[in-house]
């Protein structure tokens, strides 16, 4: 990748250990701030209003169909990633593939506390099955298709609304440009087996989900995703890397 890295990394300064510390301590002075804005921003998020969930959503999985209140698997608090695959497609997107990579780490430690995640794609299950097992995923996943679930939470949109460019995303900061777009909502079940919705993010906020750029942004280089097509333009599914890794390759959906 070494075509795209900003020129400074090239000249970066270079100073004595204690000009460093003095910088440092700056730094984690900022560390610090944006540390207790992120706590104040969860906690924000955590107090939105819920909405009620009234509509019967029917999902095809492999312990056959489910209604939404019974994915919480026993747990009051449901995360459901909406990955990117629609119906005919051979494989599922490369970025909602990057964020699928972290799921089966983490399913364990949530579920200890109170937290079902899972993922819910449109396309049918018998499509979405031979991709799982090629990437060896084991975390469940689900297929939406034939309910009105992906549409009701603004990851997939009707082909006449993108195509006459009236596919709102995002709360509408950005129009659609395909059938089918990534998020996560959250949801929560009450004693009397009540289901609400308390959250979704789409976009960016997807990047919460993902490890792998928080390690990127403690390296010098950080993402390095300056002069690609888009972002997330060098992301592969993890199968298909090259081997010489800093040889850049480009991405399509």
């Amino acid at each position: 990748m070494d075509a795209i890295v900003n020129a400074d990394i090239r000249n970066h300064p270079v100073v004595s250990r204690e000009e460093w510390t003095t910088e440092r301590l700056e730094l984690l002075r900022r560390e610090k701030e944006f540390s207790r804005l992120r706590d104040d921003l969860a906690a924000a998020r955590r107090s939105l209003p819920w909405v009620r969930i009234d509509k019967d959503y029917l999902f095809d999985g492999p312990d056959g169909k489910q209604a939404l209140r019974e994915l919480f698997d026993g747990r009051s608090q449901l995360i459901i990633y909406h990955f990117m695959f629609g119906p005919g497609w051979e494989q599922g997107c490369p970025s909602c593939s990057f964020v699928a990579d972290h799921i089966d780490g983490a399913t364990i430690h949530l579920a200890d506390r109170d937290v079902t995640l899972l993922a819910v794609s449109r396309a049918p299950l018998a499509e979405l099955e031979p991709f799982r097992a090629r990437m060896g995923w084991r975390f469940k996943w689900l297929s939406s298709n034939g309910s009105d679930f992906n549409y009701d939470f603004g990851v997939s949109f009707p082909k006449a609304d993108v195509e006459r460019g009236m596919a709102p995303y995002n709360y509408g900061s950005w129009i659609a440009p395909i059938e089918d777009l990534q998020g996560a909502s959250v949801f929560y079940k009450d004693d009397a087996g009540e289901v609400f919705h308390t959250y979704s993010t789409y976009g960016r906020g997807i990047e919460l989900l993902v490890g792998a750029y928080n390690y990127l942004d403690l390296a010098p280089k950080g993402r390095n995703e300056d002069g690609l097509s888009y972002p997330m333009a060098w992301v592969r599914h993890h199968d298909r890397y090259d081997p010489q890794p800093n040889k850049l390759m480009s991405c399509c959906l």
